[in-house]
């Protein structure tokens, strides 16, 4: 999974589907571009940044992280998001990792 561990995080990319029936994080998927994002669903509505807010929240879950120490570094208003998360790179990438491996 294309992950980009950075100084002070950890960087990934994300698909959003808003209005979802449940938040859920589906699994990876390989974009025609190749490049390889994390699907994501959220019940939150794209709306003034509700649904931005909900994929951070989700992603803060699923880690067992401060959701503070996640944000957007792109894609406010696309469905694919950057996401980072502050903290020690590596051991967020072997979590989100672990993570994905068991849903």
């Amino acid at each position: 999974m294309a992950m980009e561990i950075v100084p002070d995080g950890l960087i990934f990319h994300v698909r959003l589907t808003p209005r979802a029936a449940h938040d859920r994080v589906d699994g990876v998927e390989t974009r025609d571009d190749g490049r390889q994002v994390i699907n994501a669903r959220v019940r939150a509505v794209p709306e003034d940044g509700k649904a931005n807010k909900a994929v951070l929240k989700l992603f803060a879950k699923c880690l067992s992280h401060p959701v503070g120490r996640l944000s957007l570094r792109g894609g406010q208003k696309s469905r694919i998001k950057k996401i980072f998360i502050e903290g020690d790179g590596g051991d967020l990438a072997a979590r989100l990792k672990c993570y994905l491996k068991n849903i």
